[in-house]
């Protein structure tokens, strides 16, 4: 079988997903912004460990990450799945799929992808190598479409924002990650970001949260932001209704989304519902960004989504690199522990938060911007994607 391909995983600056057949490589996360090192993975169990320890990170690139790193495996020089019978090959690469999904219980695209990669291995009935190869190609195809998918996002979100915005120069502000780090390139709600920055320049600044306790907005966003040149600054979390009350500028919220219900009840990195409730307060809009994959149209409303709950160390302590070692260019990074709270204090460390459909403006989706019908509380999501 002939399995030579070559995916550019991200249509910005940045390239955390890297997959030419058979090999790929994701930016290690957990080392920026400081340094900008790609580490190999060559199976599921590499896949897995990247994910639960966060090494790569975002509800889209969490799926693209763990279809890919079974397509390395299956193509790995020392496997020999394709030598199988067809049902004997099927089999192995659904438990492989199975252990994928327990790296992270939250983000509904992980489980789209196995759904959907299980149907094809199991269409594909004659050769285990015939097995193996549909499997492959549809794990890239799932890459290139997230890429397309979330272009088209960022394209109808900066139109949304536009349409609604008084003057030409307007200022947004986003929550954690939801760029080319997090999904296989452009983003989601820094997709719309990066779009409107495209936009003549419309885009006069942008606001960013640090995203306690994990730091994604300081680590990870401001270095997207740094490497694309849009200006943009960091505030405490607890810094924002602050900010709105003093700018009003600041014409829209806009984030990302793990899981979203039927209803638009939105579980996204733990922080966002407080940030909705400040934007309804100061009449700002609050706008979900997220690819279809990521609505679940099986759940009625965020009631029923599960909530990842992390190490309460997490909030216990800090974690980063020594001032010394970051400004000596060239010297090794040191990564340092740094204990805040007293021993013998317990910490509460969801990973998500659940807003309500209620304080949501509009969801951006690939398909179109969706917004409640007049008067109404709620979206109606599975009639807006049956349209």
């Amino acid at each position: 079988m002939s399995l030579s391909l070559s995916l550019s995983s991200s249509a910005s600056k940045l390239q955390a997903i890297r997959w030419v057949r058979p090999r790929l490589d994701i930016l290690d996360q957990l080392l920026l912004p400081h340094a900008s090192t790609y580490i190999d993975i060559s199976s599921s169990a590499d896949g897995h460990r990247a994910i639960a320890t966060m090494q790569t990170r975002g509800a889209p690139a969490i799926a693209i990450v763990a279809a890919l790193s079974l397509a390395a495996e299956l193509l790995g020089s020392s496997h020999q799945v394709a030598q199988l019978e067809a049902e004997s090959a099927a089999t192995f690469i659904e438990q492989r799929l199975d252990y994928l999904a327990t790296s992270r219980p939250t983000a509904v695209n992980l489980f789209d992808a196995i759904r959907k990669l299980k149907a094809v291995v199991r269409n594909a009935v004659t050769s285990g190598e015939d097995v193996v190869g549909a499997y492959v190609s549809a794990a890239e195809a799932m890459l290139a479409a997230d890429v397309a998918d979330n272009q088209n996002i960022g394209r109808l979100g900066a139109e949304f924002i536009l349409g609604r915005s008084l003057g030409n120069q307007l200022k947004v502000l986003t929550h954690c990650n939801t760029g080319a780090l997090a999904t296989a390139g452009h983003g989601t709600a820094l997709g719309i970001i990066r779009s409107l920055h495209a936009s003549d320049k419309s885009l006069e600044h942008v606001y960013f949260t640090e995203t306690r306790p994990y730091n994604q907005g300081a680590r990870l966003t401001a270095y997207e932001l740094l490497v694309e040149e849009i200006p943009a600054t960091l505030v405490c979390d607890s810094a924002v209704s602050a900010l709105l009350r003093s700018d009003p500028s600041i014409r829209a919220i806009v984030v990302g989304a793990d899981r979203v219900a039927r209803n638009g009840d939105t579980a996204n990195k733990i922080g966002t519902y407080q940030l909705a409730i400040a934007a309804k307060f100061h009449g700002r809009d609050f706008i979900v960004a997220a690819p279809t994959t990521s609505i679940d149209l099986d759940l009625d409303s965020g009631a029923g989504i599960v909530i990842e709950e992390r190490s309460q160390d997490e909030v216990l302590a800090t974690e980063g690199f020594s001032a010394e070692s970051v400004v000596a260019m060239g010297s090794e990074l040191k990564r340092a522990v740094v204990r805040v709270a007293p021993v013998g204090v317990a910490a509460w460390n969801p990973s998500f938060d659940v807003t309500p459909a209620e304080l949501i403006t509009a969801v951006v989706t690939e398909k179109g911007v969706f917004v409640k019908a007049e008067g109404a509380n709620e979206f109606d999501l599975l009639k807006s994607l049956s349209n």
